[in-house]
């Protein structure tokens, strides 16, 4: 029997660490899928649709580094590609296998005019749509070349944690081709010396001149995998720390230096008085969202900015920066200097008032928020969890937590994709054997919630939370936050149908309830904690105009 291109794919793949491969079948890809399972060492994993495909390699290759998947031609290359822009703008180290017409059906297309089934008449459209979120895109059409092509694309993937496309025609995946040579590395990025030397220079004049300096740490301290130097930095500066939504739990957050994820005004009393009293906010590896218009309206000027893709320090802007070549520098800098660690105060601030609340009291945001933050952390449940988040209210309300483990939350906070929560909660499952914990608003979850089914048949043993209000409330406070008061009304396309969720959960095979009063969650949350191999469904009954009050500093807030 040969060796085969698809051989090659999965033996490189391996090699990287995957052990669980994503997909939606199509005959263009039945030679790959038929070779991938009889593979040893990559597991097939089936979805349900092509959007829950990338949304659950995405989570597979937040914590695994490496995550793969197939889908068919045209229409799944289509309806996977947002799964794919997510991983391209938070750094998702993730490779799509896509399938593509063979080599004679193109040249039938080319002298015939024939086209062929999920095509557009263009062979070139797939490659050329993906280019535009990924590193690395290749066409496969020639055996002979087929390894340097895979090997160029998945070095690109894992140099720069982001995503890749690898396209293949059908015939070339059962053609025979050379064996790996040697093992895939990342490709050293190196600093130019000069550049850097500048940058640490002017930025260590400014930290050590400032009264309260802040390190801020974002979702590239964990895909590069530097959260070890930047707990050293931590250490030796005595800085107070911060991260962004996305970046939430790089370090510990149970260490005294934590200040609270910042979100802008959505963000706890503490991390708010922080930033604001701050004359020099660090940021390592953020990805800086419009959630921080405020910050950067303000101390533009003071801000220090190293990542991926910048550095720049004040006005004065640095290239070829790498960012572990500066944390490094930065490092030996607080290492070296007597001075460091310094003690830093924290300023003085008004803590946000805690509701006072019996049993039986329906269920709100805020509610729900104190009573999982209990379980969770309290009960140690975050311990052998992940708590996933939606782009909806939920991700402001449990950004306010307190005391989260490392590599222990989950948001899109960056793209901001409805449904990419329940979406992912199977890779993140598969990836690190942790309980996924979703709390999904019901706009997002309605968009995905097919994907169930897959959490199902691979015995997950997910608790997905629908916040179940009945409208897109997140979207409500942005178009008119009267809404929420009892003369206001939701806007017609901000309302959402009316859904039987314990009916859905058992035509899927999961278990559904229904929850409105912390007693009822109380209880829940109890029996939750056997895990049995079957998925949990829970409606969060909460009403339709309860706006937490995160989200109602976040719309308010100029």
């Amino acid at each position: 029997m040969s060796y085969t291109v698809s051989n090659y794919i999965l033996d490189r793949l391996k090699q990287l660490g995957l052990e669980y491969f994503f997909e939606v079948p199509g005959d263009y890809a039945s030679i790959f899928l038929t070779t991938l399972d009889s593979y040893e060492g990559i597991t097939r994993i089936p979805n349900i649709n092509e959007l829950g495909v990338g949304y659950a390699t995405d989570g597979y290759g937040r914590f695994k580094g490496v995550a793969a998947c197939s889908v068919q031609y045209g229409v799944g290359t289509f309806s996977v590609l947002n799964g794919f822009a997510g991983g391209y703008v938070e750094r998702v180290p993730m490779a799509l296998i896509a399938p593509s017409p063979s080599t004679n059906d193109r040249v039938l297309t080319r002298t015939e005019g024939i086209l062929f089934h999920h095509s557009t008449g263009n062979l070139t459209a797939d490659k050329t749509v993906f280019e535009n979120v990924t590193v690395a895109a290749e066409t496969i059409s020639d055996p002979a070349t087929a390894p340097s092509q895979i090997d160029r694309a998945l070095t690109a993937m894992i140099t720069h944690r982001r995503p890749v496309f690898i396209e293949v025609l059908q015939n070339i995946f059962g053609a025979a081709c050379a064996q790996p040579v040697g093992e895939l590395k990342p490709t050293p990025l190196v600093s130019e010396k000069p550049s850097l030397e500048a940058a640490l220079e002017s930025a260590w004049n400014r930290i050590r001149k400032a009264r309260l300096p802040v390190l801020w740490g974002g979702v590239e301290i964990q895909r590069f995998g530097l959260q070890s130097l930047f707990q050293e930095i931590v250490d030796a500066s005595g800085m107070l720390f911060t991260t962004t939504s996305l970046g939430k739990t790089v370090l510990d957050e149970s260490q005294r230096q934590f200040a609270g994820t910042y979100a802008g005004p959505a963000s706890p009393a503490l991390t708010r008085a922080v930033m604001a009293k701050t004359d020099c906010p660090i940021a390592l590896g953020a990805i800086i969202t419009d959630d921080y218009l405020d910050i950067m309206a303000a101390d533009y000027g003071d801000l220090i900015n190293v990542n991926d893709e910048v550095c720049h320090v004040g006005y004065e802007h640095y290239q070829g920066v790498v960012l572990k070549d500066f944390l490094t520098g930065l490092l030996a800098r607080f290492q070296t200097d007597p001075a460091f660690p310094r003690k830093y105060r924290r300023p003085g601030f008004k803590p946000d008032p805690r509701p006072r609340y019996r049993s039986g009291a329906r269920l709100t945001y805020e509610l729900f928020y104190y009573e999982m933050g209990n379980w969770l952390i309290g009960k140690k449940q975050i311990e052998r969890s992940k708590l996933i988040l939606g782009e909806s209210t939920s991700l402001y309300v449990f950004g306010n937590l307190f005391g989260m483990p490392q590599e222990s939350f989950v948001a899109q906070a960056a793209w901001g994709s409805l449904g990419h929560e329940t979406g992912c909660a199977l890779g993140v499952e598969l990836a690190t054997g942790h309980r996924p914990i979703v709390v999904a608003g019901d706009g997002g979850f309605m968009m995905i919630c097919q994907e169930i089914s897959s959490l199902v048949r691979q015995k997950s043993n997910a608790a997905i939370f629908v916040m179940s209000n009945g409208g897109y409330a997140i979207e409500q406070a942005f178009v008119d936050i009267k809404a929420f008061t009892p003369q206001g009304s939701y806007a017609p396309f901000d309302l959402l149908p009316d859904w039987d969720y314990p009916a859905l959960a058992k035509a899927f095979g999961a278990r559904g309830h229904i929850v409105e009063t912390v007693g009822q969650l109380r209880s829940l949350l109890r029996k939750l904690e056997k895990q049995d191999g079957v998925p949990d469904l829970v409606q969060v009954k909460i009403p339709l105009k309860d706006l937490a009050p995160q989200l109602k500093r976040l719309a308010t807030t100029p």
